[in-house]
């Protein structure tokens, strides 16, 4: 099975190397075999989804954070989170002369008096905003880093999965994290294949459900994320719970296998 996979030429995708592993062990477990072709693709998550759907995109498949819309744009939907729903525990990139600043918060009442920022085009926006928090958007992912160290707002909450890659690239060493501050919203990460592969959707889903029964899957995540997601979120850590209003009812919420519970205090 030929798989035409996105890669990203502009900023790194700290995923990548996770989901063509995810991709070939989901294949093997529906018992199919898999070429995976890299295909140049730089367009915004929106543009990418509508023109996976219309088949004029060079991937038949990518991976995004779901919402109600996302699964019905036309795209067939693999309902199985591949990030085990890490990507909804946030931890805050702020200005590092701003750290002091962010000692006292630890509510949400008290994060309502920052301004966070996000893509204009992201469900996060949406899920921050119906929580009462403050957003300020930009169009363009790298410029908003750039807009946080303006002063343009407060804080940039980046999930655990994307955050070190994000911090290593040069030009960024006036931001930093604020230690021991979380937040957390029920979110999965999918694969959204064209409308063109359903043999590639059946055979993801079917394989992703395979590998969760029998451990691989988990296994595998945590090879990749186990050390990371215990690192920045390590007991003690105050983790701000916010609703998340754009979820399917399809959303597998009650198949615990699909889901991580990072250590609480």
């Amino acid at each position: 099975m030929r798989v035409h996979v996105p890669v990203h030429g502009s900023r790194p995708d700290p995923q990548l190397p996770y989901v063509r592993q995810l991709i070939q062990l989901a294949l093997q477990h529906a018992g199919r075999t898999a070429e995976l072709v890299d295909v140049p693709t730089e367009m915004s998550q929106t543009r990418s989804l509508a023109e996976v759907a219309q088949g004029t995109a060079p991937n038949d498949i990518m991976w995004t954070m779901t919402d109600r819309f996302r699964e019905s744009c036309g795209l067939l939907p693999v309902r199985v989170p591949i990030d085990r729903g890490l990507l909804g525990w946030r931890v805050l990139l702020v200005r590092r002369s701003d750290l002091a600043l962010w000692e006292p918060v630890r509510s949400l009442a008290a994060l309502r008096q920052h301004r966070a920022g996000q893509g204009h085009d992201w469900p996060d926006t949406t899920i921050l905003r119906a929580n009462g928090l403050p957003v300020a958007t930009g169009s363009h992912y790298e410029a908003l880093f750039r807009m946080l160290g303006s002063g343009r707002f407060d804080y940039f909450p980046r999930s655990v999965l994307e955050i070190d890659a994000e911090l290593a690239v040069p030009g960024r060493e006036q931001l930093a994290v604020v230690p021991r501050l979380a937040l957390h919203y029920p979110a999965a990460t999918y694969f959204f294949v064209a409308p063109t592969r359903p043999d590639l959707a059946e055979a993801l889903s079917t394989g992703l459900g395979a590998a969760a029964r029998d451990g691989s899957f988990q296994q595998l995540h945590d090879a990749y994320y186990g050390p990371i997601w215990r690192e920045h979120l390590p007991p003690g850590t105050t983790v701000l719970t916010l609703n998340n209003p754009t979820l399917s009812f399809q959303t597998p919420l009650n198949q615990r296998a699909f889901w991580i519970e990072p250590p609480r205090s």
